[in-house]
């Protein structure tokens, strides 16, 4: 997708699997945005672009503004909705909700990638704790989401913008660790149902198959039986 806008010319550099870019893509598709799609290789080859425009982390996403970078998916998100607060705040109003959402996307940043790669680079019990941690992950959030349509209530916001990628990554971890998140957070799985028929999660989610395919690829390349 490419395209400009009043407020300037939006492109992002991102990998086509990556969770925390699809972050930004869903986000720049509610917010209605258009955006300049800049597919990167995160091989031996890393251009040049990603390389200036990320100096520090040398990684995606990166969002750039009339050419000047953002990095950080959730930097990336909590920009959108400052330089362009009129169109569909991810973020409400009150201050309190915007803590909590605030709050839950930091508790998904921190926790579910992480134990997500310990559990298929693992084996044995160090494998078996990264599965409990897992289930605990998202018990916590089938928790937080309780009976509420969306994390933040009846609003598709930046909570449920943060987690809905990893939902292409379940079935994942569901085969390598032994677990159903049918089973053990039905609310999250209802949850991740809903977010899947909005048209910006729908576009831009990587099939689980794939994902799952990714992974098998990567643990062939680092030898991992």
């Amino acid at each position: 997708m490419a395209g400009a806008n009043k407020s300037g010319q939006l492109q992002l550099l991102d990998f086509w699997v990556s969770p925390f870019g699809q972050r930004c893509r869903i986000a720049l598709d509610e917010k209605g945005l258009p955006y300049e799609y800049l597919e990167q290789d995160l091989g031996g080859n890393k251009s040049e672009l990603l390389l200036r425009s990320n100096p520090v982390h040398k990684k995606i996403p990166v969002l750039l503004h009339d050419g000047r970078p953002v990095c950080e998916s959730l930097i990336i998100l909590h920009y959108l909705d400052e330089a362009f607060p009129t169109s569909a705040p991810l973020l409400p109003p009150d201050a309190y909700a915007r803590a909590q959402a605030r709050f839950w996307a930091d508790y998904v940043d921190k926790k579910v990638y992480d134990c997500g790669t310990r559990l298929w680079k693992l084996k044995g019990e160090p494998q078996a704790q990264a599965r409990a941690e897992m289930v605990e992950i998202l018990r916590t959030l089938d928790g937080a989401l309780g009976d509420q349509e969306f994390f933040g209530g009846g609003a598709f916001g930046l909570a449920d913008v943060a987690l809905v990628p990893f939902t292409s990554w379940f079935h994942a971890y569901e085969r390598f660790g032994g677990f159903s998140v049918d089973e053990e957070c039905p609310r999250l799985a209802a949850w991740a149902k809903r977010c899947a028929q909005r048209p910006s999660v729908a576009k831009h989610l990587t099939p689980p198959d794939k994902v799952y395919d990714f992974i098998c690829g990567l643990k062939k390349r680092f030898g991992i039986e």
